[in-house]
Order: C-alpha cells, then structure tokens, then sequence
C-alpha cells in the first residue's frame, strides 16, 4: 500500500488521537490530497507500537452505535516511534523540515503545568531533566528541543497543536513551551513567540478503552488477529483556530473539523457540559457502584443528578453562534445513555487533580461570583475528595490513578472528621486557588457530610429533592 509522505509528528499516541485526530486526516487527505501521513511517538511505552506495527500501521476504527458496530480501516500511520528506547529518533522527526505540524494528546498532566495557575511547573522531575539534558523526557521538552533543532538548521517552526481537553489549550502549551524555552535560551524564545503558531482546539468524541475481549472480536469480524482497533461513539466534532505556520494544514473543513477565529466558546461549552458532567458522574457513579457512564445515567438517581448539574453549568456557559444549551444537554444525555458505549468510570476518574480546576471549578467560580447556586456542583467536588480518599463505601481499596495519588491519600488519611478532610484537600494550592478553596469550605463540607454518611446514591437522592 502507498501511503503519503509524512507532514505530522503525533505525541501520545493513545486510543484517543487514533479514534479521533487519523480519521479527521485521514478524511481530509482522501477529499483534497496532501503529503500529511502521520508518524506516532508513544512517550512511555512500546505496547502500541508494537501492536499496529504487526499490522503495518493500520488500524480498525471501530464506530459503537445503538444498532451495531461500524468498521473501517485507517491507514494513515507511517511509522510509530517509542520516545524512551530513542528520543534522538523523535526529535530526528519533528525537525525534519518536512512535518508542517506536531499534534499532541498527552493528557493534563504531559503539560506539567500547575493546573491551578497554568504555569510550567520548574519543579516538575521531568522539566528538571530537561532543563540539563539536550534528550528530552516530557512533551514540553521534545517540542522545546525540535524547535531548538529547526531554528539552528535555519527551517521555520512547525505548528503545534494541542487536542487535549484544556481551557484555551493552544495558550496554555504556548505559554509552557515559552517558560522552558526561555530556560534554556531566551533567544530560542523569541523566535517561537515571533514565529510559532499555536491554534487552540475543541476535541469531542467519547472512546471507551478497549478490552481484550473487543480485541478479539474485532480480530473475528476482520479476519485480522491482533493489532490496535479503538473503539468510540458516531458523534465528532473538532473545531480549530485556522492559524497555521504558512497556512501549512490538511483541509480539515472537508472532514468535517470546524475552522474558526476563536475556538473559546466551543471549548467552554465542551469543557464545562461534557467533561464536567463526565467527571461528576464518574465520581459519584463509581462510589455508588456503576462501572459505566451508560449504567450510571440508566440509574433515576444519577439521570436526574446530571440534569441538575447542567442546570447550574449553562447560565456559566456562553454558547457558540448558533448552539441551544439545552439542545446541547439533551444530545449529550443520549450520547452518555447509548449502550455500545461502554465507558468506564474509573477511566473517566483518572487524573482528577489535573482535571477539576478546568472541567469543574472553573465554573464554580463563576457561579459563586455572579451569586449562583453551586450546590450540585459542590457534590461533584465531593466526591472526588472521597473517592482520593483512597476506600470506597465498601470499604475495598481504590486504585486512583492520579499523579497526586499517594500526596492526596497522605492529606485525606491524616484527617480523621469530615469537615477536617475537606479543609485539607482544599488547602491543596496545585488543584484549588487560595480564594475559591475558602469559598467552597461550607458547601463542599455540607456535601461531603452526606456523601460520606449516605453513601453517593441516597447523597444525590436527597440532594435531587
């Protein structure tokens, strides 16, 4: 199979990007052509390499729909590099002047960022070992050090391109590229801020993790053993700040992507009604002993807890052109109800400490200032401090999976009452600013009382009136 030359270096390349980002390019290059073939880094491990390289780089995409599962193969993928057996190998490929783009999906916490402020966390071990050695570890450093590489062989930057779920994501990784950066050498700085393009994005699309047991189906269906098939809902939508080095991009408009001055409202909207029911509903969902989303919004309880929730989100929401709020709420209820999708709550659950300030109390600060209710909302927080509490209602052990996991823990366990717990969490500057941390004292403590006296079903219940 011929496949077009590569213009794009992927960071994190995990189910997500796979499911969502290829199939975008892919689409983009089958309607207008184009040298934008893919090359993957896998910044931890080699598992995904290794998978799709048995297959030749291509993948099953597998679309999860109410009346059955959708097949199709993408071929995008040149190669897929393993960052820590040759980060000389990665960086080889961003500063190859031949890649107009480098895209990343490395989680909130591959920003090590303090998620409360934003900022590039110089304390960070990873930035420490970057700050001293020319072979990076984090993504920061990869881009820092290609940059570094294509302004010294005198090639203009490449666009980097953030399709993580971030507030103003294309910002925020400018402003921590520039903090390294400037580390290392000021000059280098400037340049990426005179030259550099960094377009904020808004990614959507729910892709539950596969399992073995898909795996081995999918492998039945196609005759294909083995390999790396993602999984994940009909729905996409991908919208894009058009502000490219050169204007140098895929047509992503004829796939579908959204091209817009300002992705902001997309974002917030995303943000705050998606992710930060998700993130609510995993909490409270997993404590009451849902595994999914889907079984979780199947619960009255939990149906009418989400449907609170958006209703103290949406007056914190200014919707893009065109867009009903409550239309918007109503598709997403039905998306997290389709049965074919079986998203986990602990998948969802993970990383709580990067996720809350953006999927939860960026709102809550809103609410509070303009005099709102934050009630249901104070719930989701709740939650999310019993469930780092490490036990659940059951008294079995939870493996959180959160880079503040054992820090949290330490916190929460040191505390005996309640109301104690509560103070100490909030007193955890990386997730909670100084000021919202004593605003949320009274109704985070009022919700935590009856989470952890109730139990997460008869909390909501009581809560729902």
């Amino acid at each position: 199979m011929t496949r077009p030359a590569s213009g794009i270096v992927h960071l994190g390349l995990g189910a997500f990007f796979r499911a969502f980002g290829c199939v975008y390019v892919a689409d983009a290059m089958a309607a207008s052509g184009g040298d934008c073939g893919i090359v993957g880094v896998s910044l931890r491990s080699p598992a995904t390499r290794d998978a799709l390289r048995s297959h030749d780089w291509s993948y099953a995409s597998v679309t999860l729909a109410p009346e059955g599962e959708d097949i199709r193969e993408i071929n995008v993928l040149n190669d897929v590099l393993v960052a820590p057996e040759d980060p000389g190998q990665v960086l080889a490929a961003m500063a190859d002047p031949a890649i107009k783009i480098v895209s990343l999906t490395v989680t909130e916490k591959g920003y090590c960022h303090n998620p409360a402020s934003g900022a590039l966390n110089l304390d960070h071990p990873d930035i420490q070992a970057d700050l001293i050695n020319p072979l990076p570890v984090s993504a920061p450093g990869f881009l820092v050090r290609a940059l570094q590489m294509r302004r010294a062989a005198g090639h203009p930057p490449f666009t980097v391109l953030s399709c993580d779920n971030l507030p103003d994501n294309g910002k925020l990784l400018r402003a921590v590229v520039l903090d390294l950066a400037r580390q290392i050498d000021p000059d280098l700085a400037d340049w990426v801020a005179e030259q550099g393009r960094f377009p904020s994005t808004m990614v959507d699309r729910i892709t539950p993790a596969t399992t073995q047991a898909d795996v081995d189906r999918i492998a039945e269906r196609t005759g294909k053993p083995g390999g790396a098939p993602v999984l994940h809902e009909p729905f996409s939508q991908w919208a894009i700040e058009d502000d490219f080095v050169n204007g140098a991009r895929p047509d992503l408009a004829a796939a579908g992507a959204e091209m817009v001055a300002d992705v902001s409202a997309h974002e917030q909207m995303k943000l705050r009604m998606l992710n930060g029911t998700h993130s609510a509903l995993a909490y409270t969902g997993y404590l009451a002993g849902h595994d999914t989303i889907a079984a979780t919004v199947a619960d009255p309880v939990f149906a009418a807890f989400v449907h609170r929730l958006w209703a103290e989100i949406m007056p914190a929401v200014t919707p893009p052109d065109g867009v009903d709020l409550n239309a918007y709420a109503d598709a997403l209820f039905a998306r997290y109800a389709n049965p074919a999708i079986q998203h986990r709550t602990w998948q969802i659950a993970m990383d709580g400490s990067q996720k809350l300030p953006q999927r939860l109390l960026g709102t809550i600060a809103d609410n509070i200032s303009a005099g709102r209710s934050v009630e249901a909302l104070s719930l989701g927080v709740a939650a999310w401090m019993r469930y780092v509490s490490g036990v659940d209602e059951a008294g079995q052990v939870i493996d959180v999976r959160d880079p503040m996991a054992a820090h949290l823990f330490d916190i929460s366990t040191a505390q005996d009452g309640v109301e104690d717990k509560v103070a100490a969490l909030l007193s955890v500057a990386e997730v909670f600013p100084t000021e919202l941390a004593t605003q949320l004292r009274t109704p985070v403590t009022e919700a935590a009382w009856r989470l952890w006296t109730l139990g997460a079903r008869k909390a909501l219940e009581e809560h729902n009136g």
